[in-house]
């Protein structure tokens, strides 16, 4: 008789795992629209082109990087911290240039930097989690 080994059925990195990918995806898709929408949302929220190109061609880059960072069955530590840290320095840097008025945004374009720092926020904190989570 051979003895059955159980296979675990739960992924300890699937908060984290899940996590990082919405990030990438978010941040790739915000990256793309930054690189290809530059005139309009300049109109909309009075990002200035020059900045949302190189916004959103770091955005782009940085969102693949963090979707390659989920693939292995074992996520790197050291490299969800990474994610984490820049996360959390988005987010401040964000709401810091909106307040010393660096950023000559609409009261849309204000709604929208805030908006799109809470998010970020909001993966840092689930990164975090998922991190701490997975032991």
């Amino acid at each position: 008789m051979t003895a059955v080994t159980a296979v675990p059925t739960t992924d300890p990195y699937r908060l984290v795992r899940l996590a990082l990918r919405l990030d990438a995806v978010v941040t790739t898709v915000n990256g793309l629209a930054y690189l290809a929408l530059a005139a309009p949302i300049n109109d909309l929220l009075g990002l200035p082109v020059a900045l949302q190109y190189g916004i959103g061609a770091f955005l782009t880059v940085y969102g693949v990087a963090v979707w390659l960072i989920a693939r292995p069955a074992v996520v790197n530590r050291t490299a969800v911290l990474a994610a984490v840290a820049l996360n959390a320095l988005w987010t401040v840097a964000s709401v810091a240039e909106l307040v010393a008025g660096g950023l000559e945004a609409t009261t849309l374009g204000a709604v929208w930097v805030v908006m799109q720092a809470a998010v970020v926020g909001g993966f840092a904190a689930l990164q975090w989690l998922g991190l701490r989570k997975a032991g």
